[in-house]
This record gives C-alpha cells, structure tokens and sequence, in this order.
C-alpha cells in the first residue's frame, strides 16, 4: 500500500481548507489543489513509504509494470500512471471551462484527454458549481455569449452540499464555485481550456489567457435535464457513483470492519479518505492509516483489503 508526498499548488481562488483537511505542517496560503497521485509530466508524485519511498510514480509505473496497474491498464498506457488524483478547496470562483475528449487532444497536440467527476465535501453553506449547458446553443452563439459576458446564462448551476457528485465527461463545460471543497478524479491531463474568467487579473495586472477558439472544438453541444449523479445513501454497503470507461468510483461509509475483494479486478485501486478514520490491512498483514485527507495506492496484484474503522472513503479504479 502506497502513500505520496502531496503536490500543493497555490492559486488566485485557492482557500484554508486543504492544510487542516490533511493535517499538514505548512504555512502555506491560498492552496487551491492538493495533487494527491499524480503522473503528470514534470508533476509526478513522489512515493512517501516503503522501499520505493523517493521514487516518481511513472518510474514506478515502468518497473513494477502491469504488477502495479493491471495488464490490460498497461496495454492501454504504458509507462503513464491514468489517473489524477486532487483535492481542491475554491475559496473563489474558478473559471469557466472545459476539457477535450482523447481524439480531440490528440488532434491539438496533447497527450490524452480529460474526463473527471467531482465528489462534494463539507463546503460553504451557499457552495454552488456549475456543470452543463442548460438550453441549446450554437457554437457562433458560444463566442457571442463569452464574447459579451453572458455565457453563464446558459449553464446549469447546482447549490452543493457533503455527498453530492457529479461526472464530466470530456466536452462538458463547467466551473466549481466559491465555497467547494472536493474529492476530484481524472484522467492524467492538466489539458484546461478556459473559456471564461469573470474579466479577472493576474498578481500582475494581466487578464488570464483564455481559449475560446480550442474550446468551441471541444465542447459537447447536449442539453440533459440533470447533470447529478444520483445513488442511494447508505452506511456499511458499497455506492456506486460513477462507472466510464475511464473510471469507476464507489463510495463506502463505514461504521463496521468491511472485506473489499479484488481477486477478479485486473486494476490497481486508490482509496481516497474524505471523512472520518480507519485502518487498512492488506492480504500480508500490512497495515496501514486511511483517515480524511490520506490518499492510498494499493497494486494490481492486492487481491483484498480489510478497512475498520469510522471511516467515509472513495474507491477507484480503472
């Protein structure tokens, strides 16, 4: 079971939420994302225990191979670790934006695409994000809209609270907002087209750079009724929030020890703690904590864990 040193990485929105959530010993300010497993390019995080502790996550990824990933998950790629892992507190309203699907970053010369779901933790009592066009539009409406400050009128916008979650596929516009605090999960791509920024500036007195032309080529043009995910609430039993072919994620809320089985998965799982504390034990005996704000990779070759405890995490996998 491994655990990273986590990427913190301050912005202009960014809040005090993160360094309590994690219990970190950092004087840092306006941290906006905590990066908790990452395979980014020039972004890797570094691993923190056992005897691969110092070592980047893809160099681990090249050794341990499908023994770490899955053999299908290293068929399909490689050397690059395929999921980001991030909190992220916005004390400010991000902008908004949206991501290219994998052909569509291919075609604007990055590496993959970006799909990802958002699950909602404690936030600000008036949290609100946005996520989806709520009425029809052309793509020469989107410019006109970005163009004369109105291309909010045309997405939906939730009030969030603890629990609720929401999946982007790529192409989706969207913008997490003033009061969110979030579990975020991706594929790995730092690949952001910003479309709209609220006409703020920089430390330096510059607007930031927007991308309304790659935008207009990446976004999904569908109006849906909902953009939540809905599931059913329950304590000691598995939810599942999110199933894609990039992902899939559940959610466990525990009150009572629970034996998660792994034997038919060919995927390493990352556990996410968002609430509460426990402890994970692994087929070897291995313990190891899994408390709010602690992030575990555990191998392709695990085939189960015990996690006791009062405990709320987030299971993922590929």
């Amino acid at each position: 079971m491994i655990k990273f040193q986590p990427l913190l990485k301050q912005t202009i929105w960014g809040g005090d939420k993160i360094i309590p959530f994690k219990h970190l010993d950092s004087h840092l300010e306006q941290v906006g994302e905590s990066w908790e497993i990452s395979g980014v390019k020039d972004n890797e995080t570094v691993i923190s225990n056992g005897e691969y502790a110092g070592m980047k996550l893809n160099d681990l990824v090249a050794e341990l191979k499908e023994k770490l990933v899955g053999k299908e998950n290293y068929k399909r790629f490689g050397n690059v670790f395929p999921l980001l892992i991030k909190f992220i507190d916005a004390r400010k309203q991000l902008s908004i934006q949206v991501h290219p699907d994998d052909d569509t970053a291919h075609r604007l010369g990055y590496p993959m695409g970006k799909t990802e779901m958002w699950y909602i933790m404690p936030s600000d009592p008036d949290a609100k994000l946005r996520s989806g066009l709520k009425k029809k539009i052309t793509p020469e409406e989107y410019k006109e809209m970005v163009a004369n400050d109105t291309i909010t009128d045309a997405i939906a916008e939730y009030p969030v609270k603890e629990g609720d979650c929401f999946f982007l596929p790529a192409g989706r516009i969207h913008s997490i907002g003033a009061g969110c605090f979030l579990a975020e999960i991706q594929q790995t791509s730092d690949v952001t087209f910003r479309i709209y920024d609220f006409k703020r500036k920089d430390k330096n007195g510059n607007y930031r750079q927007l991308h309304v032309k790659e935008a207009a080529e990446s976004i999904d043009y569908t109006v849906h009724d909902d953009y939540r995910q809905h599931y059913d609430k329950k304590a000691n039993a598995p939810m599942v929030l999110v199933e894609s072919k990039f992902f899939t994620t559940t959610l466990y809320d525990l009150t009572e020890p629970m034996d998660l089985d792994y034997s038919d998965l060919d995927s390493f799982v990352i556990l996410i703690g968002v609430g509460g504390e426990g402890v994970v034990t692994d087929s070897e005996g291995n313990k190891t904590t899994l408390n709010a704000g602690e992030t575990i990779l555990v191998s392709a070759t695990e085939k189960g864990l015990r996690v006791e405890g009062t405990v709320k995490f987030l299971e993922s996998y590929v």
